[in-house]
C-alpha cells in the first residue's frame, strides 16, 4: 500500500574543487516492499532533472538503489563498500559509471525517517565527484 509523504531531500556534492548544495521540498509516495522501502517522488527544475520520477529502494543500512525515469533515466546502485557500473542517461546521451559508496544509513519505516548516503562517481575510472543524499521522509497523517 502506497503512503503520501513529504519529503525534504539535500544534495551536496564536490568536484574537488568546486561545491554545490541543492534542496528538494517534495510530495511523494512511501510503499514497503519484501526488500525494504520505496520511497518516489517527482524531480524538477532546481535538481536539474525536471519531468523526471526517481525513486529510491532501500533495502537496509547496506544497499540502495537509485532509479531515474522520464526526461532523464539512470540506476545506480549504491551498496556499501562496493563498486557497481552502472548506467547514467543525460540530454546528451547515455554513460556507464562507477559508483562507490562509503556510507549508507537509513531509519525509515511505514512512517517516515531519515536516509543518508555518501558515494563517488567515476567515468572510464576518472574522477567525477563525491555526492552525498540527505533525505527526511515523514508520512502524513
Amino acid at each position: 500500500m502506497d503512503k503520501k509523504i513529504m519529503l525534504r531531500l539535500v544534495s551536496l556534492q564536490s568536484d574537488g574543487e568546486d561545491k554545490s548544495k541543492v534542496e528538494l521540498f517534495s510530495e511523494g509516495l512511501l510503499r514497503m516492499t519484501d526488500a525494504g522501502y520505496e520511497i518516489s517522488y517527482n524531480e524538477t527544475d532546481a535538481t536539474g532533472f525536471a519531468g523526471s520520477t526517481t525513486k529510491l529502494t532501500v533495502v537496509s543500512d547496506s544497499k540502495v538503489t537509485m532509479e531515474r525515469t522520464g526526461a532523464a533515466s539512470s540506476t545506480l546502485i549504491l551498496e556499501k563498500g562496493k563498486k557497481h557500473h552502472c548506467h547514467y542517461g543525460t540530454p546528451y546521451g547515455d554513460l556507464m559509471v562507477g559508483v562507490t559508496t562509503s556510507s549508507i544509513k537509513s531509519t525509515i519505516t511505514e512512517n517516515g525517517g531519515t536516509l543518508d548516503f555518501k558515494y563517488v562517481l567515476d567515468i572510464n575510472s576518472s574522477y567525477v565527484g563525491d555526492y552525498e543524499i540527505n533525505l527526511d521522509v515523514k508520512a502524513d497523517s
